[in-house]
């Protein structure tokens, strides 16, 4: 069904593919991140990276110094990379697909054409995440600055829901999303839920229990919209039952991460490629997010036979009391009982590791395959789709 890809930077095209001949044990890094954005599966031919515009973006992301410059960079790039496809043209081509934010203009033109216009919301609407997180401020307000500091933020709003307008059909990485949409007064009648998937390591050997604390993994940017309050508190509660590891991107003050620092582990980034060592470190995933998409780590540490202990809000396809616990939003407590429940029946958490491990299966890239065509050439399809530009920005 690929007619042609569109992404900023990737590591088999430009420059960047002269890079990957330099020894692993010399490369930083930001270099073996950028290395492993590699669209495995895809010929060279069908690929156009805009590099200097994804070094741009990054560039200008990196020194923004407040949220609305943040925002306002990713608007930026969003209208760029848009331009950027629309000069090469929709050639043999019978949809558009893009991603939130990011496709406005190339939706418009599509439809201009008399092509299919498909869009995924990958997170829930900005305006679901602000109302989420406006309390979060209030509680931990020494944590980030507050989301009116923000400025652009209903220059983005707008910009979401005019993609909505502009799709035939928005994809929703989950049922959190589709709501969230709704709850925004989106075209929920456009939207299709298909879950995402992620491959199993192929070396991933049975998890075993140690006679140590539990050991509590959780990935992904450290902050108010991932839960990271929630994540210190259950740690500081359970410092004798159980140790706690965050990797990601800190991006809170420092005296939350002097906080954090006092309770847990803080690794900072880490290449994709060294991910499945700390899955292996641990004993249980957790992950207490406000808003999410379909969170793909928690696809991965159920893949790496981790028991999961998340919220609704996460979009995730944990069974609670199955493969983990679900929990509600910004309740510690109930983190706690989870990991207790976990740290002191064994036999409960290698059953729970062996669910997780056995559902991912079905939540494999193939299986996500099968349920992205299902849903492009679904009800909401007028006909069968043949080819179109897949593209992708940085995220």
């Amino acid at each position: 069904m690929l007619g042609h890809f569109y992404t900023d930077i990737c590591a088999v095209k430009g420059w960047p593919r002269l890079l990957s001949n330099m020894p692993k044990a010399l490369q930083p890094a930001g270099l073996r991140r950028l290395l492993g954005r590699v669209p495995k599966g895809v010929p060279n031919g069908q690929i156009t990276a805009f590099t200097q515009f994804g070094w741009e973006y990054q560039r200008r992301y990196a020194t923004a110094l407040s949220p609305a410059g943040k925002t306002q960079t990713n608007l930026w790039a969003g209208r760029r990379f848009c331009e950027l496809v629309l000069a090469n043209g929709f050639e043999h081509t019978d949809a558009v697909y893009t991603f939130n934010s990011a496709g406005l203009e190339l939706l418009i033109a599509a439809r201009e054409r008399g092509l299919r216009a498909v869009m995924e919301q990958t997170i829930a609407p900005m305006e679901i995440e602000t109302a989420l997180l406006e309390d979060e401020y209030q509680r931990f307000s020494d944590w980030e600055a507050p989301p009116t500091a923000d400025t652009a933020r209903p220059e983005f709003i707008a910009r979401e829901r005019a993609e909505w307008a502009q799709a035939d059909l928005i994809l929703c990485g989950s049922e959190f999303v589709r709501m969230s949409i709704a709850a925004a007064g989106g075209p929920v009648e456009k939207c299709c839920v298909v879950p995402y998937g992620v491959n199993a390591p192929s070396s991933a050997p049975p998890r075993k229990r140690h006679e140590r604390p539990l050991r509590v993994l959780t990935v992904g940017g450290v902050g108010l919209r991932k839960g990271s309050p929630y994540v210190q508190q259950a740690a500081a509660a359970l410092k004798d039952k159980a140790v706690f590891r965050m990797v990601g991107n800190v991006g809170v003050t420092p005296s939350a991460r002097a906080l954090l620092e006092s309770t847990l582990e803080l690794t900072g980034v880490v290449p994709r490629a060294e991910m499945q060592k700390h899955f292996a470190w641990a004993d249980v995933f957790l992950l207490p997010s406000l808003c999410e998409g379909s969170a793909t780590v928690v696809y991965e540490a159920m893949a790496a036979g981790l028991a999961v202990i998340c919220t609704p809000n996460t979009g995730s396809v944990v069974r609670d009391g199955v493969d983990g616990y679900i929990v509600p939003i910004r309740d510690t407590d109930a983190i706690t009982q989870a990991v207790l429940a976990l740290a002191k029946a064994p036999d409960l958490l290698a059953a729970m590791s062996a669910n997780a491990r056995e559902r991912a299966k079905d939540y494999n890239l193939l299986r996500y395959q099968e349920r992205l065509v299902a849903a492009l050439n679904g009800p909401l399809a007028p006909s069968p789709l043949k080819g179109g530009p897949w593209v992708s920005p940085a995220s």
